[in-house]
């Protein structure tokens, strides 16, 4: 079997060459054999992928919940027809047996982007409780960092989201399988997201993960792994620190990807309260929506209603 070449980054709805060249093999554990051959990132191309997130942030957080709900239709057609595929890939990386690969592991994928079609259809994006008013909206930039075993599992969970919701999105796959997210992004590039709102840098967790733990570019990281030492510590710290972007909120080990705001007309129509400053981190594979609530604050309904 001839050994696939994948030395590109898809970053800015474009595949594009790291910023310093360095590859490792993709070995298929069922033969021990050289699969493939991938490039490996480095804080550059975090830097470049974060930038482009960003970016394509302020367009894509104001679409309609219709407009979403259409994407991500297309999103797990493309899937479907390339299924097959997925499970090809999958069994090639991690040595699962093709049956296996089929019945579960590509088919949990499908099972993700359905899911999150059925909840973005009915959920509420504004409510009321007593006499609080609460908006959720998105949090910005999501870092995400998924493991070698089920990967589309937990890529999708966290990527379907995130679409559903008006993130942008960094992906870090594990460096061990990481075929299957580069066929992510191939079908996400088919189904017509938008440039930039998904980005795919490959790399290890010293070289990438911690890069995209401590980036100030992104406002929350969801991960799904076992984090080094030193990440985790570089997490905390981040944590800790004052951060000026109005979409970081509370820190939580709960993984979100809508936060959610008070609006009082005291405080201004398109004004938050009650919200520390703060990184946000999770280590759990769903972006649950989130909202941080101040009782008896008067309802200000003049907030645009332009993102839901």
């Amino acid at each position: 079997m001839s050994t696939q070449e994948h030395l590109q980054f898809y970053i800015d709805g474009q595949w594009v060459p790291p910023a310093v060249p360095r590859t490792l093999d993709v070995i298929n554990p069922s033969t021990e054999e050289v699969a493939a051959r991938i490039s490996m990132g480095s804080a550059a191309d975090v830097d470049a992928a974060v930038a482009a997130a960003r970016r394509a942030f302020d367009g894509f957080s104001q679409t309609t919940r219709d407009e979403r709900l259409a994407l991500l239709d297309k999103v797990l057609a493309v899937y479907m027809r390339r299924i097959d595929e997925v499970a090809q890939t999958i069994s090639l990386e991690m040595g699962a047996p093709l049956w296996l690969s089929r019945a579960a592991q590509a088919t949990v994928g499908a099972g993700h982007l359905k899911q999150t079609l059925q909840v973005l259809r009915d959920f509420e994006f504004e409510s009321v409780r007593g006499t609080t008013g609460i908006v959720h909206e998105p949090v910005g930039v999501v870092g995400m960092i998924t493991p070698w075993n089920w990967p589309i599992n937990q890529i999708m969970c966290k990527v379907a989201p995130a679409l559903a919701a008006g993130c942008t999105m960094v992906l870090k796959p594990s460096e061990i399988a990481p075929l299957n997210a580069i066929l992510v992004a191939e079908i996400l590039h088919e189904a017509g997201v938008p440039a930039g709102v998904f980005n795919l840098v490959n790399g290890d967790g010293p070289s990438v993960g911690e890069a995209m733990s401590v980036h100030p570019g992104i406002d929350m990281m969801s991960f799904t792994t076992r984090l080094g030492k030193i990440t985790m510590l570089r997490l905390r710290s981040a944590i800790r620190r004052p951060r000026s972007s109005p979409t970081r909120a509370n820190s939580s080990a709960r993984n979100r990807s809508r936060s959610a705001r008070t609006v009082s007309p005291q405080r201004g129509s398109h004004r938050a309260i009650g919200r520390p400053q703060g990184a946000r981190y999770s280590m759990t594979p769903w972006p649950l929506p989130s909202w941080r609530a101040v009782p008896d604050t008067p309802i200000d309904r003049s907030v645009p209603r332009s993102f839901r």
